[in-house]
């Protein structure tokens, strides 16, 4: 998407999950600079967004992922976020969202 990235993995629990998305910006604006990937790559965002899934879910998640072109259709990136954190109970400002 032109706006967001999904990523499905499993990490081990001694893995902090700050540094491993720190790893992931870092090398890749990096590669996507170098390679001018992206003309009007600036960077990425600050935060970011993390949620769990049950093992039992991961197919369907990946499904998930792969259908994000036709998915996005019907609902924004945005809206999508905002139903995922009201769904987690998890409380935000609308102001530091994007």
């Amino acid at each position: 998407m032109e706006d967001h990235i999904h990523i499905v993995t499993h990490i081990h629990p001694l893995v902090a999950q700050a540094m491993l998305v720190k790893d992931i910006k870092l090398s890749t604006s990096e590669l996507i600079k170098n390679t001018n990937l992206f003309s009007n790559f600036t960077g990425w965002q600050n935060g970011y967004g993390a949620f769990t899934y049950h093992i039992n879910s991961k197919e369907q998640l990946i499904q998930y992922v792969k259908n994000q072109v036709n998915h996005h259709k019907t609902i924004t990136f945005r809206d999508e976020y905002t139903v995922l954190l009201q769904e987690h109970g998890i409380e935000f400002d609308e102001k530091y969202l994007f």
